[in-house]
């Protein structure tokens, strides 16, 4: 179906991996189009409790592809950096959580994606950047998400001098979750994915939702809107049974509902 990526189902787990090596799996405007719709599809299918994003070859992603940022219009570039926009939003907008699976190299737009997704698992030869201020393009965009994933200090060393953050940093640092040998990802991506996809998917979703929607509000206004997210969740049939399952010391069966 796509000619940048390929996507498959693992039981409850959708593995989308970005399948452009020859150019570094950079961020082409037709790759994020196809994994806009690849990531539609999946939002759409109630099957699937988890995605993993990987990358085929060495590098995870070395951003946008510089070709399509020379030579072109204002209205060209406005029209790829929309994209670039509606490709992170989608990601947190589905309802199933998206795990990173970083093997490699992650810059620019690339670094941008791994700080977009909700949770991230990085081989320890893996490294992440924001180099673009050595190019003389700020790295404007993936400011956004890298801000909000490392804090304000940590991230303006990234962009101010484009310097590569090796794994162990970048999980201190909160840019990913957890770093592990190289012949270890595939199974620890997995295994993370796997302990997601255990909870009731109504649920997830409506946390997954909750998160991103209070994280940019002050405390009161997050308490008032958590509030009735909480009540809502409560009144569904999941948190009944999930409730009733853990009063009656038995394993829960979920509706989705």
């Amino acid at each position: 179906m796509y000619r940048y990526l390929l996507s498959s189902r693992e039981g409850s787990l959708a593995v989308v991996t970005l399948n452009r090596p020859e150019r570094r799996n950079a961020l082409s405007l037709d790759l994020m189009l196809e994994l806009i719709a690849c990531l539609d599809e999946i939002g759409a299918t109630r099957e699937v409790r988890a995605v993993i994003l990987a990358a085929a070859g060495k590098v995870f992603s070395s951003g946008h592809d510089l070709n399509e940022l020379v030579g072109g219009t204002i209205a060209e570039y406005r029209r790829l950096f929309d994209v670039c926009a509606q490709l992170m939003t989608r990601i947190q907008s589905i309802p199933q959580p998206v795990i990173a699976q970083v093997q490699g190299i992650a810059t620019a737009a690339g670094c941008q994606l791994v700080a977009t997704c909700d949770l991230a698992v990085s081989s320890e030869l893996a490294t992440f950047a924001t180099p673009g201020v050595k190019n003389g393009l700020f790295c404007s965009t993936p400011m956004v998400a890298l801000t909000r994933a490392v804090g304000r200090k940590r991230a303006m060393e990234m962009l101010l001098t484009g310097k590569a953050v090796d794994a162990h940093s970048a999980a201190d640092w909160g840019l990913v979750n957890r770093v592990v040998p190289a012949a270890e990802l595939e199974t620890e991506a997995r295994k993370l994915a796997c302990q997601v996809a255990e909870a009731s998917p109504l649920t997830v979703s409506i946390g997954k939702q909750a998160f991103y929607a209070q994280i940019e509000l002050d405390q009161p206004r997050a308490y008032a809107y958590a509030k009735e997210v909480m009540s809502m969740n409560a009144a569904a049939y999941d948190a009944q049974e999930g409730i009733t399952a853990f009063l009656e010391k038995r394993a829960a069966c979920w509706q989705g509902r």
